[in-house]
């Protein structure tokens, strides 16, 4: 009598499909759900003004961490390693970013709250660049968890 070859489980099935087009508007409604209260409070804007680059730059990387950790460790069927890269960066990943800091970029923009915010403070252009992009990296702490959620439940 022949032993039946045991089944091996294909990895690559388990492991959910490639990146599409339908996953970033997924991200979109996500980041932009999530960043709308934090773009209009102006304790967030306080906040930003009083940050230093290093605090900035720890804001960046948090949101990075929180995204990479939501789409690739608390999601099991998915791998960055199966993943499309562009410089070895997986595409999802890329797209998740672009969206957490570009969903509160682009509602800071439309709600004019940089203007609102820290106008009448006497900043000049630059330094208001410089607090609005302290301001949309807070808000994409937010963002990002949206985002990912979203991609990872549907």
């Amino acid at each position: 009598m022949r032993s039946r070859p045991r089944l091996r489980l294909d990895t690559a099935r388990r492991l959910k499909p490639e990146f599409r087009l339908a996953d970033s508007a997924q991200q979109i409604v996500g980041g932009f759900l999530l960043a709308g209260p934090f773009v209009v409070t102006e304790e967030v804007w306080v906040l930003a003004g009083a940050m230093n680059i290093w605090q900035t730059l720890a804001t960046v990387g948090i949101v990075a961490a929180i995204g990479y950790a939501a789409l690739y460790k608390a999601d099991t069927k998915r791998d960055a390693d199966h993943e499309v890269e562009v410089a070895g960066i997986p595409v999802r990943f890329l797209s998740l970013m672009i969206v957490s800091f570009g969903s509160v970029t682009v509602l800071a923009l439309a709600f004019n709250a940089p203007e609102t915010f820290l106008g009448e403070n006497g900043l000049t252009t630059v330094e208001m660049t410089a607090v609005t992009f302290k301001a949309v990296s807070v808000g994409a702490v937010f963002s990002v968890v949206g985002a990912a959620t979203a991609d990872s439940v549907y």
